[in-house]
């Protein structure tokens, strides 16, 4: 009976803390943010990376037309910039590191294009939703411009989000489903050896 007895607490007080567990996750309080960085395969593997990301979407950003296509988005008929949306713990990782990531993954001088890409399209820009990610957008831009690494100026847009409209489903995770396919366009795309240029080595 007292095994039994035992046994019974520790299945209460497993339960219990098991319980516990799935609300203190329920109630973390999580946070979006929104980035362009030309192709957004390679900015949600970049992302993903960071320590306190919980997930990355691929989609569009920055235009004037609903529900774009990405048949309609990549031929610049819209005006969005193909962007991502990620999900964070702000107690893991703060806005700051978030833009920190950003930067050392676009280039932020040159305008319109990122890498082999070329268009509006694929401009880099911050999609700031408040005015305290203005502000520390506008920081961080701020402190590059007065590190004097670059001697082009910085192009990268500081702009208001707007709706989010995520990509079809065959673009979100590409890197990871489809691994050899994008680390051939990765690699001839020129992106790895231009962020090195820009920002030395990782």
């Amino acid at each position: 009976m007292r095994r039994q007895a035992a046994v019974s607490l520790l299945t209460v007080a497993i339960l219990f803390i098991g319980a516990w567990t799935s609300q203190a996750a329920a109630d973390a309080v999580l946070d979006k943010a929104y980035f362009a960085g030309g192709c957004f395969w390679c900015m949600e593997e970049a992302f993903e990376k960071v320590e306190g990301v919980l997930s990355v979407t691929s989609g569009y950003m920055g235009g004037t037309v609903a529900n774009p296509s990405y048949e309609d988005v990549s031929a610049g008929r819209t005006g969005h910039a193909e962007s991502v949306e990620v999900v964070y713990d702000p107690a893991k990782v703060s806005y700051q590191k978030l833009l920190d990531a950003f930067w050392r993954n676009v280039d932020p001088v040159t305008p319109n294009a990122q890498f082999c890409d070329h268009g509006s399209q694929y401009r880099s820009a911050v999609f700031f939703q408040n005015d305290q990610e203005k502000r520390e957008a506008e920081a961080s831009k701020q402190a590059i411009e007065q590190s004097k690494r670059f001697k082009d100026p910085i192009v990268t847009q500081i702009v208001m989000a707007a709706q989010f409209y995520p990509a079809e489903e065959y673009h979100q995770d590409f890197y990871k489903k489809n691994p050899v396919r994008y680390k051939f366009y990765k690699y001839n795309c020129g992106r790895a050896r231009r962020l090195e240029e820009l920002w030395g080595k990782p």
